[in-house]
């Protein structure tokens, strides 16, 4: 909010600028206003003088002095008394602001002003975006690794909502093909186990315990009925209804909901696999070699040129992918999202290839690829107990740490970056502990409010209120803090980052924890006082509790 007032004085300094001759219009819209690192450098800085001389220098062939366009801006900047206390040009040519500390001021109300819109779009932007997130095939309980991609997905999502976005979430799945053959073929194997007749398990089946658990449902249900069944049809069918089951159960506990299902299945009953490769044959762009059907991905950039349908006459992944991608944009959206594991890094250049083959704006397309999960504990790897399949499912990690923290931890590292997940940390109930420290930041200042008249204390009417009493540097910190949330939430769902705002609240949290150690928030002797405070710390609150709902993680009122 502050910064995007000073970005806008900035703006219109820089037209003046340009009504006055001293530089063109070749800079506009590509000089920024951040934090500096420092806190000696001031409350926020801007590059707009070394841009702009060096958008000069390009356009005029003329060596332009970066420090003395940024003797000219300041000057006009200066014009905002109100805004501004001082102006300072460091370095080769950077600008640092010192705001005014009355600004500060203007946080709080607009705080409690949003409430639980503070940092939200007020409205919709009119873009529709699809996130496709998860799309884990049905043959088993959804794994670390797919729980990771459900957090990252949906916490995409609830970003891009909050900055206006019409979002859908769709989970895209294929219950046909050879991995689903082999889970109905290891299901009939179990249900033969369990009647104890002789049964041969395939050699790549599914040995997780669930799979027993469906054939003892079947058993249950329907008793020997296909012990002479050879087809593993019906097989197949019990054990995808199952495993969707477990999988919506695990994705319900973590809080996610899908606006749609897609089923590659569908793709070749409506023939829209045959028709992209019409669609690129057409164009040229397909051809036939050793038995089998190759698309021209070397003339989109690829090193050399992809198979799309094997000699077998069996379309690879890059097909229907493509098909997929063709049917997204058919549905109008403005933006895909993609979140995939970082093992489909090779099919994405195939399919975004495919998207620009057919005539599509491939721009329109972001993949996130996420890195894997390591579960540690006493700093070495270890595997937990796995009743349910043969890799580590998500409800057992839920089960030993629970859902916030699972959710948080899995948003503490970048995507692409390999996250290593510290059961002990994740176990601990104390400060060490960040989802703790973050949560109980927000239920102490609850605990706070809730007992402030109990200790002599009326919070009183904010209007009322004299917010200038919060003079301490620790005051100023929180108020400037938590005026940088609105900008976080926008460039952080700009760039599909959600992993920025658990930084954010730590260092919120962290904030709160200090001061409330420090100063005495709620003191009878000091009326005045301690409303101004009680009104900050309410403030901090609301701020805690709209970034860990963009996370998905719950704020309560008591631990």
């Amino acid at each position: 909010m502050i910064k995007s007032e000073l970005k806008e004085w900035l703006d219109t300094c820089f037209a003046k600028g340009v009504e006055q001759g001293l530089w063109s219009e070749a800079a506009a819209g590509d000089f920024v206003v951040e934090e500096p690192k420092h806190d000696n450098q001031g409350d926020y800085a801007t590059n707009a003088a070394m841009v702009i001389a060096g958008k000069e220098k390009k356009a005029t062939g003329n060596k332009v002095n970066p420090r003395a366009v940024a003797e000219q801006l300041a000057a006009l900047l200066a014009g905002n008394e109100v805004l501004l206390g001082k102006v300072e040009i460091a370095g080769p040519g950077f600008i640092n602001f010192f705001l005014n500390d009355d600004v500060w001021g203007r946080v709080v109300p607009a705080v409690h002003a949003e409430g639980d819109l503070f940092g939200l779009a007020p409205r919709k932007n009119g873009r529709r975006v699809l996130v496709e997130f998860v799309s884990a095939n049905p043959t088993g309980p959804l794994s670390i690794g797919h729980g990771r991609q459900a957090v990252l997905g949906d916490a995409i999502a609830r970003l891009l909502a909050a900055v206006g976005y019409e979002v859908d979430r769709e989970y895209y799945y294929n219950d046909a093909g050879r991995q689903m053959r082999v889970l109905g073929a290891s299901t009939r194997a179990r249900y033969l186990e369990l009647l104890g007749l002789p049964f041969t398990f395939p050699e790549d089946g599914y040995q997780g315990d669930y799979i027993r658990d469906i054939a003892q449902g079947m058993l249950d249900e329907i008793g020997d009925t296909y012990k002479d069944e050879e087809d593993v049809e019906v097989f197949k069918q019990a054990a995808e209804k199952a495993v969707f089951a477990n999988i919506n159960a695990t994705l319900k506990r973590m809080g996610i909901v899908f606006d749609s299902y897609y089923n590659e299945h569908d793709l070749y009953d409506q023939g829209l696999i045959d028709n992209v490769v019409a669609q690129l044959r057409d164009k040229g762009l397909v051809y036939e070699k050793d038995d089998a059907t190759w698309f021209k991905t070397s003339e989109f950039g690829q090193e050399q040129d992809r198979v799309i349908i094997k000699s077998s006459g069996e379309p690879t992944y890059r097909l229907p992918d493509i098909a997929y991608h063709r049917e997204k944009f058919r549905r109008g959206y403005d933006w895909l999202v993609d979140v995939f594991g970082s093992d489909h890094i090779a099919t994405v250049p195939d399919v975004m290839a495919g998207v620009e083959a057919l005539g599509y704006d491939k721009s329109k397309v972001t993949v996130i690829l996420h890195q894997f999960v390591t579960l540690m504990r006493d700093g070495k790897q270890v595997k937990m107990s796995t009743r349910k399949a043969t890799f580590v499912t998500i409800d057992e990690l839920i089960d030993e740490v629970g859902i916030d923290v699972v959710r948080f931890f899995f948003l503490m590292r970048k995507a692409d970056s390999q996250l290593e997940f510290d059961l002990d940390l994740a176990a601990k109930e104390g400060k060490e502990n960040p989802v703790f420290y973050v949560q109980y930041g927000h239920a102490r200042i609850s605990s706070i409010l809730g007992k402030c008249t109990e200790k002599g204390v009326e919070l009183g009417s904010l209007a009322e209120t004299d917010l200038g009493l919060l003079r301490l540097p620790e005051e100023l910190k929180i108020m400037k803090t938590m005026a940088a949330f609105p900008a976080l939430v926008k460039e952080a769902a700009q760039d599909l980052a959600p992993h920025r705002l658990v930084p954010y609240l730590q260092e919120l949290a962290g904030l709160f924890h200090r001061y409330y150690h420090d100063h005495r928030i709620v003191d009878a002797d000091q009326q005045e006082l301690s409303k101004a405070r009680l009104w900050l710390v309410a403030a901090l609150a609301l701020v805690l509790r709209n970034g860990l709902q963009l996370i998905g993680v719950s704020a309560p009122q008591s631990m």
